[in-house]
């Protein structure tokens, strides 16, 4: 068994992991969120996106927190009043929870 710092799919289990856990986050508050992810024929992508009354709420995950990420160009352009947020292994718990 690998330590996860060591393992070659950890940005896969990460995303899984908090996925999950927001899901059930969103059913026990009953949170009414539509949830999607986003991606161009470009490769320009966002893991996961909440419509919450309307106001678009897009969400990279990263396990690495001193990994910086960018609001994709073209997210931004189409999507000019959406809210974006970097979600990393310190910030998450914060994120689950609200």
């Amino acid at each position: 068994m690998n330590l996860i710092e060591l393992r070659n799919d950890v940005g896969a289990l990460w995303g899984n992991y908090i996925i999950s856990e927001r899901i059930k986050h969103q059913k026990y508050t009953r949170m009414l969120a539509y949830n999607y992810f986003w991606r161009t024929y470009d490769q320009q992508e966002i893991d996961w996106i909440e419509d919450r009354g309307g106001v678009l709420h897009a969400y990279e995950f990263k396990w690495n927190p001193k990994r910086k990420e960018k609001e994709p160009v073209a997210w931004k352009n189409a999507y000019k009043d959406s809210k974006f947020k970097v979600i990393n292994n310190e910030n998450y718990s914060d994120w689950i929870g609200n």
